[in-house]
């Protein structure tokens, strides 16, 4: 089969496709022949070293399509079954071995493609809303990339569940984008502070921030929060934010600093299918809507890269083996 390896960590030219034997399942799992797999800046990281992982490898974390073999010991999944999964190496293939508790079944309803674009970035936003800061009526969140995979999403969930949310875009077109979503207060950063517009906006701050973006944003979301509120820190695709004082906090305002990661929220086969079951459960209704802005053959999976990092993208990118 035909799969992305990485030699050596390094630049999107890192990522090389070849030929490679077919995976085989063990005990305990089952292999998928993937109809899309996502794209997601902790590929990013795993390329260029940010995040350890051994080499060579294959990366992707996330995928769907038809189970084509089943190992031992594995009940519950059979061959022909449509499933998804997220938080698990090894995407960017034609086919790929995944443990068989990390599946869930794809509804009839729902495409394959869209169910590998809302796995990791829903399950993401799912966790964030209703774990981490648990929303309620009438919060004020603010919600960065807001146009972005997990920002679209995010603030989806968060209008469900009653909040008002600030969405941070870089052009009018991410800002129309993000309103569609139902975010309240499109604020584009490369046009004003948005910190002095979120305070301004919210009447002195909000509840919780969801930041990804990490160093260039960081001082500027804490400012954001009413005293005690949650900066909750998910991503970097910055960079990584320099050492701080806990002291501002304080100064602050008593503020609460969180920096969470998926793999801690579906850490057992119930909690993925919690989160994985809304997720399918509003699509199927059609109150979440899933957007694929846009995809690419494997073998471009460095341009899928350089065009995420590059904040050029809008929604899922997804790559089609």
């Amino acid at each position: 089969m035909r799969a992305i390896r990485v030699e050596a960590v390094g630049g999107p030219e890192a990522l090389e496709l070849k030929d490679v034997p077919d995976p085989v399942p063990g005990e305990g799992e089952v292999r998928v022949k993937l109809a899309a797999s996502g794209v997601n800046f902790i590929d990013v990281y795993k390329r260029t070293g940010a995040y350890k992982a051994p080499t060579p490898f294959t990366p992707g974390e996330e995928g769907a399509g038809v189970v084509d073999a089943v190992g031992s010991g594995v009940s519950g999944v059979s061959e022909g079954d449509r499933v998804a999964y997220a938080m698990h190496q090894g995407s960017y293939a034609e086919s790929a071995v995944v443990p068989a508790w990390k599946l869930v079944k794809v509804p009839a309803s729902v495409d394959l493609k869209l169910a590998a674009a809302v796995m990791l970035q829903g399950m993401t936003a799912h966790y964030l809303a209703y774990s981490t800061y648990p929303l309620k009526q009438g919060d004020k969140c603010v919600v960065h990339a807001a146009a972005g995979g997990v920002g679209l999403l995010l603030t989806q969930i968060a209008k469900r569940l009653g909040a008002t949310v600030y969405g941070t875009v870089s052009t009018e077109e991410k800002a129309e984008l993000a309103r569609k979503a139902g975010v309240d207060h499109a604020i584009r950063y490369t046009e004003v502070d948005f910190a002095a517009e979120v305070k301004r906006l919210a009447g002195g701050g909000v509840d919780v921030v969801y930041d990804s973006v990490g160093k260039d944003t960081f001082d500027l979301s804490l400012s954001c929060l009413r005293p005690r509120g949650m900066m909750v820190l998910y991503g970097a695709s910055s960079g990584a934010v320099p050492p701080m004082d806990p002291q501002h906090l304080n100064a602050g305002g008593s503020l609460f600093l969180t920096r969470p990661t998926l793999a801690h929220h579906m850490a057992t086969r119930e909690e993925i299918a919690w989160r994985a079951g809304d997720l399918f459960s509003w699509m199927a209704e059609g109150k979440l809507d899933v957007r694929i802005g846009e995809t690419h053959r494997l073998a471009d999976a460095g341009t899928a890269h350089d065009r995420l990092t590059g904040r050029k993208t809008t929604g899922k990118v997804l790559l089609i083996p």
